[in-house]
């Protein structure tokens, strides 16, 4: 029993000792006002002390942007004694990190430490051909909006909101060009039809183009005639298509209106025809009065279609052809002819010449196919000094026929003939007679000219 005497003092000073250096050491609760942090260490063996008298433990938890809801074995009074249990928690914004319950142990440190972090969500990757605004940058709730460069348009989401995981709601948009280039084209035009011709050459620049977007074009096409192309008379539609870099596109038209103007349709003269360049009577035409064969035009001999539709000049006549047999020479005689008519000379020893009646008999009876082919008949019969010679009811004087038959190289002894043509030259010779037919296969193989020859496939032969 002395030894314990003895012994306790030593025993209750160990006891202080280690009770003040427990009390000193502090509450065990370390908080940064910067980070909210607990932190706890590792609880020693349990002292064996009465501390149910100590209200105050542990260091009072003041959890930055958060709350600590405690609850104390010994009444709501004590929020940081022996045992105390508090739930931490972080106002909106904020997510807790580190537990969310702590307890107050009896090495006067709390269980575990946390702190509130502010909830960021990541930073928005940039937009292609766009842009975003954010309320908040990337705090909880901030709402970013997403606009497009002019031109194109957003396809998807066009506002994100940072939620309470951290993470930003919807996805991701793009700026896409839907819209299609802007294009005008030129403006219609009206054109009359060039002189002589039924056609005009157009030009014009070719249409605006212009994209919204990027201000790229891809290809222009054209639908139809390039600029300076000839138009016909009517109406004519032009479209182009624009095709931007999206491949979207956008039309345009307009129109060429060509008129050709016309002047009244002319009639040809009675014993004559009418030869016209172009159509006929548009403006520019130039129409050519010709006269059947034994027939002279009096009068103008071309008209012209003019751009006030009207035609210059008057209609000329086609009148009997004038055969004046009272020249001084053959070659007189032969002028009047040439390039109006062909000439059949005929000659005869007498009249009462069987080949020559028979000749005569034949071309009165084909009378029409001659002047159908513009062949006028000469005669020179009989012997001198009482010969003949007559072109129709006109008498040849004896010194042009002498002429004649010196430059025909026609004698008196027996039936012979020969056929001029318009020029007066000799292109065929007979020395029997020859029958109408025959005659007129030769003229027309050999004698007609392209104008002759149209006209005598477009009109036939009025003579049938």
């Amino acid at each position: 029993p002395r030894m314990a005497q003895e012994a306790a003092p030593v025993l209750l000073l160990v006891l202080a000792r280690l009770v003040s250096s427990t009390w000193h050491e502090g509450s065990g609760y370390y908080l940064e006002s910067h980070t909210n942090e607990v932190y706890a260490e590792e609880p020693p063996p349990e002292p064996a002390l009465d501390y149910r008298r100590v209200p105050q433990w542990c260091a009072t938890l003041n959890i930055h942007r958060g709350e600590a809801t405690c609850y104390s074995p010994r009444g709501s009074s004590y929020r940081s004694s022996l045992g105390t249990r508090c739930e931490l928690s972080c106002t909106r914004g904020y997510r807790l990190v580190g537990p969310s319950a702590v307890q107050c142990l009896p090495n006067r440190h709390w269980s575990g430490m946390a702190y509130c972090r502010q909830i960021r969500c990541h930073v928005l990757p940039a937009v292609l051909r766009g842009s975003y605004v954010c309320s908040a940058g990337v705090q909880m709730d901030s709402r970013c909006d997403y606009t497009c460069l002019p031109g194109y348009q957003l396809e998807g989401d066009r506002s994100r909101i940072c939620m309470e995981d951290g993470r930003w709601s919807g996805s991701e948009p793009v700026c896409v060009d839907l819209e299609p280039p802007k294009i005008r084209c030129p403006e219609s035009r009206e054109r009359i039809a060039e002189p002589g011709k039924l056609t005009a050459t157009v030009y014009w620049d070719p249409p605006r183009v212009r994209d919204s977007a990027d201000g790229v074009i891809k290809r222009v096409m054209l639908r139809g005639p390039e600029p300076g192309s000839e138009f016909p008379a009517g109406e004519h539609v032009i479209r182009y298509t624009a095709h931007d870099q999206a491949y979207n596109r956008a039309s345009c038209k307009f129109r060429i209106r060509v008129q050709v103007r016309r002047c009244p349709v002319l009639k040809p003269p009675q014993n004559g025809y009418i030869s016209c360049t172009s159509d006929g009577n548009n403006y520019g035409a130039t129409c050519e009065y010709l006269c059947d064969g034994g027939y002279e035009r009096q009068g103008t001999s071309l008209r012209v279609c003019q751009s006030s539709q009207q035609w210059t000049g008057s209609q000329p006549l086609c009148a009997p052809m004038q055969i004046n047999t009272d020249v001084n020479s053959a070659a007189s005689l032969l002028d009047q002819f040439h390039e109006k008519r062909r000439l059949f000379v005929i000659s005869a020893p007498d009249p009462s010449n069987r080949y020559y009646k028979m000749q005569i008999s034949m071309l009165q009876q084909a009378a029409c196919g001659l002047d159908l082919r513009h062949v006028t008949t000469v005669e020179l019969v009989g012997q001198p000094p009482h010969e003949v010679g007559r072109i129709r009811e006109h008498r040849l004087s004896l010194g042009i026929i002498e002429e004649l038959r010196r430059f025909l190289h026609l004698t008196r002894s027996h039936f012979n003939a020969v056929l001029l043509d318009k020029a007066g030259t000799d292109r065929e010779r007979y020395i029997s007679p020859v029958s109408p037919d025959e005659l007129f296969v030769f003229i027309d193989t050999f004698l007609l000219s392209e104008r002759e020859a149209a006209r005598r496939a477009q009109g036939g032969d009025p003579c049938e």
